[in-house]
């Protein structure tokens, strides 16, 4: 656990772009003021239910965190840090996403199933750092949660090694919760993913046209080789459709993409594992590409 004053870790952190929030004791955020209470006020812009609260209080846990430094040593958030036991900060505000490893068994299928990216050391286990934002899901696995968007992570220290891309594993390990199939129904060779959308692209620099356009010429190519080679065209028009976005802010939603293609080989007879291990290089391949 870092050793310091939590508002300084905090404004510290705020200064290289990372939004973050006091925990009190237990390592849970402040209770809402009265006014925020039981969602009274509406809830915050940017919550899954969007509303227009503008508290200036630290309520609604990690939509409070906050990269702004004047709003960090405002007088409404005083209290709160006098009474910090930790600091917690929001992955996706900062473009990450945190795998939460709660236990040895977890951090060992982590090592054998994840590509190697930063850690941090934590009390039971190790949280792996990845860059890119998606969405935050519990218990995805025995001892192992995705924490990005709509969640708060604790902060315990910068962690050590270079911090990977989000890898396409990672993303499978939510959309499986959300494409469980009900009793009954037939399991096909790759479960509905949600198309891309401009919803996860919210730092792409290109336009909506201009991504579908090349998305929709890039399945067209893996289709065509039907009879061999899609593997490959998949790889090809994933690390192509990266390269177009390595200039970009990000997020640019290219993991979306990325499990479109995967369909696209699999539909003309690749095998799902390894459409997806050639789509993860592609995107991977490209340095600096935006998630």
């Amino acid at each position: 656990m870092p050793v310091g004053d939590p508002l300084q870790i905090g404004l510290k952190l705020a200064g290289a772009g990372v939004p973050v929030l006091p925990l009190r004791a237990g390592k849970v955020p402040f209770g809402n003021c009265r006014a925020c209470t039981d969602g009274a006020c509406g809830g915050r812009p940017h919550m899954k239910s969007a509303g227009e609260c503008r508290c200036p209080l630290v309520c609604h846990g990690w939509a409070a965190a906050t990269a702004d430094t004047a709003v960090l040593t405002s007088p409404a958030w005083a209290t709160a840090w006098r009474e910090a036991h930790a600091v917690a900060y929001h992955p996706a505000g900062a473009g990450l996403t945190v795998v939460d490893l709660d236990d040895d068994a977890a951090v060992t299928w982590a090592r054998e199933s994840l590509p190697a990216t930063r850690i941090v050391q934590t009390t039971r286990g190790e949280h792996w750092i990845y860059r890119g934002a998606m969405r935050s899901a519990n218990a995805v696995r025995p001892g192992v949660d995705v924490k990005s968007r709509m969640q708060y992570a604790r902060w315990l220290g910068p962690g050590t090694g270079p911090m990977a891309p989000l890898p396409l594993a990672v993303l499978a390990l939510v959309e499986r919760e959300e494409t469980t199939p009900a009793r009954g129904r037939v399991v096909s060779s790759t479960p509905e993913r949600a198309a891309w959308d401009v919803t996860v692209a919210t730092g792409c620099r290109h336009t909506e046209r201009y991504v579908r356009t090349g998305l929709e010429r890039g399945l067209s190519l893996v289709r065509s080789h039907a009879e061999s080679g899609a593997g490959s065209q998949a790889f090809g028009v994933a690390q192509f459709l990266a390269r177009q976005h390595a200039r970009c802010p990000g997020p640019c939603g290219l993991d979306a993409l990325g499990w479109q293609i995967v369909a696209a080989a699999v539909s003309v007879g690749v095998p799902g594992a390894y459409a997806e291990r050639a789509v993860a290089n592609g995107l991977n391949s490209v340095v600096g590409r935006a998630a």
